[in-house]
């Protein structure tokens, strides 16, 4: 167990990996609280960590003497994006249960830039967006992103999981995971909660969509007060980007870019037998 009122275990990413629905599922076992909110981006994020740690044991203050505590934020795993997220994390945590889900690095990717591109902060060209943005292909480094952990925690400490792995057993690797982070009986996988977090056909949402059809006071004027060509253009504006698609050539590009990292992971997890499923352009 931790040091009272701090995590026993950690979901440390990868962002769009599925770690809410983890995140979900933990939560509905008996005997494991998870921190509402589900991401508090701690270690990470200054103006977080400048809470304090007196306001980051308070998250885990709603649970129950003998619960196994835990929290989920892929922030931890954006290197370069926050650098002291370790350091942080070892000052105070000394040996954590690190729980790190990946899935296909090149729809990882994807996703991220989808959703980027649904709130208006990426172009509708992904490879300007790529070439724009970095940390896009940053993330699915995930060697890049784990070994640093393995280096200052311990190889035994951190666990390798994946959507893919998740997806094809949940149950059992949903004991996998139990298992590792000490929870005192087997785990039950919860279908009915289904998949959480999960991207949609992304509408791009545009500043003038929200003041003027999102907004409920707004709603109630605007037939007056806006023209109804001004309001049909609003609202075309909502369709006016295809959701976007990767260029086989950038596709390409990214495979490649990724397929020596598959390797590495199979030597830094070599007990993990499906990693494959994570790399499916090397078959």
């Amino acid at each position: 167990m931790s040091a009272p009122g701090l995590p026993d275990f950690l979901i440390i990413g990868a962002m769009k990996s599925g770690t809410t629905t983890l995140q979900v599922q933990l939560e509905a076992q008996p005997g494991i609280f998870m921190t509402t909110p589900k991401e508090p981006n701690f270690f990470s994020d200054d103006p977080v960590y400048a809470q304090g740690m007196d306001w980051y044991r308070g998250l885990f203050a709603a649970a129950a003497p003998g619960d196994l505590k835990g929290e989920a934020s892929t922030h931890y795993t954006k290197l370069p994006t926050y650098p002291e997220t370790i350091a942080r994390m070892a000052a105070v945590l000394a040996s954590p249960r690190l729980v790190y889900v990946i899935r296909d690095p090149v729809e990882r990717a994807l996703s991220q830039y989808l959703h980027e591109w649904s709130r208006g902060s990426l172009g509708h060209d992904p490879v300007a967006a790529f070439e724009a943005t970095p940390e896009l292909i940053a993330y699915s480094r995930y060697p890049m992103q784990i070994e640093p952990y393995i280096d200052r925690f311990g190889a035994g400490n951190v666990l390798l999981t994946s959507l893919e792995q998740i997806t094809s057993d949940p149950e059992g690797e949903l004991g996998r995971i139990g298992v590792h982070i000490g929870a005192g009986q087997a785990l039950s996988w919860k279908p009915e909660l289904g998949a959480q977090n999960v991207s949609r056909d992304r509408i791009r949402v545009l500043p003038f969509h929200r003041l003027l059809v999102a907004n409920p006071v707004a709603r109630a004027l605007r037939r007056g007060l806006v023209p109804k060509a001004v309001r049909q253009r609003i609202r075309n504006s909502r369709l006016r980007d295809e959701r976007p698609q990767l260029p086989p050539d950038l596709r390409r590009r990214l495979e490649e870019t990724f397929a020596p990292d598959a390797a590495r992971l199979a030597e830094l997890f070599p007990d993990f037998p499906a990693l494959a499923r994570s790399y499916p352009f090397l078959a």
